[in-house]
Order: C-alpha cells, then sequence, then structure tokens
C-alpha cells in the first residue's frame, strides 16, 4: 500500500543559466548550476511560484537566436 503521509519537505526554487527553473529540497546544496530563485516553502507552493514566473519556456539561449534572427529580418 502506498504511503499516504504529507510530504512536509521545506523546498527551494532553484535557477539554472538558461533561466529554467526546477525545485529542490531547501536542506541540501544545490546541484552544480543551479542557484537560489529566493522562493521557499512546501512542494505545491513552490510549484505555484514557478507557475507565476516562468511564462517562457524557451532556453535563453534560444531566446537571444530568435531576438538575434528577428532583428536581422
Amino acid at each position: 500500500m502506498a504511503d499516504e503521509r504529507e510530504d512536509t519537505t521545506i523546498y527551494k526554487v532553484v535557477v539554472n543559466h538558461e533561466e529554467q527553473y526546477s525545485i529542490w529540497p531547501a536542506d541540501r546544496e544545490n546541484a552544480p548550476g543551479w542557484k537560489d530563485a529566493g522562493k521557499q516553502g512546501l512542494k505545491a507552493e513552490c510549484l505555484e511560484h514557478i507557475k507565476q514566473v516562468w511564462t517562457d519556456m524557451r532556453p535563453l539561449s534560444l531566446r537571444k537566436k530568435m531576438e538575434e534572427q528577428a532583428l536581422k529580418n
């Protein structure tokens, strides 16, 4: 039977150099290449924050490349 205990883990929102977001347990050191994005809380709270701030899912490098192409046209 599945464990149905409530997840009380405190997470933090992290972001990488491509401005992609994820969550990570707050008590753990960030994975290489990821930095704190300034939000901590329960999983649902962190995911809701990401939903609000990560409105363009394209990596930063792709967005820049597309902007350069648009300026050329």
